[in-house]
C-alpha cells in the first residue's frame, strides 16, 4: 500500500514525453551524419568535353582530331583511353597539352603540317603551346583543363569528309562523348 502513495516518482505522460523527445532527438542527430558522410565525402567525376573536331587534309592525305576536356568534378580523373569514330587511338597518336590557368574559349585549329615527334608547338589561344605525345594514361587534375591532338584516327578518309563522328574519352568511371562533322582541311 505505501508504494502507491509514493509521490516523488514520475508520471506516466512525463516519461513518455521525455522518451519521445530523446528518440527524436538520436533520429536527427544519426539523419544529419549520414547525410554529412555521403555529401562531403563522395566526389563526383565530372569532365566537359568541348571544342571538338575531325579534320582530313586533302593534300596531305592525313587525318586529326582535337578536343578540350576540362575536369569540373570534385577529383582527379586517369583518362583511360579516347576513340575516334568507335576506334581506340593509340596513345603514340596523342599529343596534349595540360593548363590551370589558361580557359580555352578560342576555337581549335588544324595544324599546317602533320604532328610527328615526341613534342609539337600548336597554336593554342594565340600564343605556342608545347603539346607533348603521349605514352600511358593521363592524369587530369581537378579544376584543370587538357587539349588534345590525335593524329590520323582510324577510319576517318576523304569520303568521309561531312559525315558525323563520335569522339570518347574513357575513365575508370564513366564515357564521355561528343559528336564532330569530318571537316576538310586544306
Amino acid at each position: 500500500m505505501s508504494l502507491l502513495r509514493n509521490k516523488k516518482g514520475l508520471s506516466v505522460v512525463v516519461t513518455t514525453l521525455i522518451i519521445l523527445v530523446v528518440s527524436v532527438l538520436l533520429a536527427t542527430i544519426v539523419t544529419l551524419y549520414a547525410i554529412n558522410v555521403t555529401t562531403t565525402r563522395v566526389q563526383e567525376e565530372a569532365l566537359h568535353l568541348s571544342k571538338q573536331h575531325v579534320w582530313y587534309n586533302t593534300t596531305g592525305s592525313w587525318a586529326q582530331a582535337a578536343i578540350v576536356i576540362v575536369n569540373t568534378g570534385g577529383k582527379d580523373v586517369v583518362l583511360d583511353k579516347i576513340s575516334v569514330r568507335g576506334q581506340e587511338s593509340p596513345w603514340t597518336d596523342l599529343y596534349y597539352w595540360r593548363t590551370n590557368n589558361v580557359t580555352v574559349s578560342d576555337d581549335l585549329e588544324v595544324t599546317p603540317t602533320n604532328i610527328t615527334g615526341t613534342s609539337f608547338n600548336i597554336l593554342v589561344e594565340d600564343e605556342m603551346r608545347l603539346f607533348r605525345q603521349a605514352d600511358d594514361d593521363l592524369t587530369l587534375k581537378s579544376g584543370w583543363t587538357i587539349v588534345v591532338y590525335i593524329m590520323n584516327p582510324d577510319s576517318v578518309a576523304l569520303n568521309d569528309v561531312g559525315i558525323p563522328v563520335g569522339i570518347t574519352v574513357f575513365t575508370s568511371n564513366a564515357q564521355y562523348y561528343k559528336e564532330a562533322n569530318i571537316e576538310a582541311a586544306q
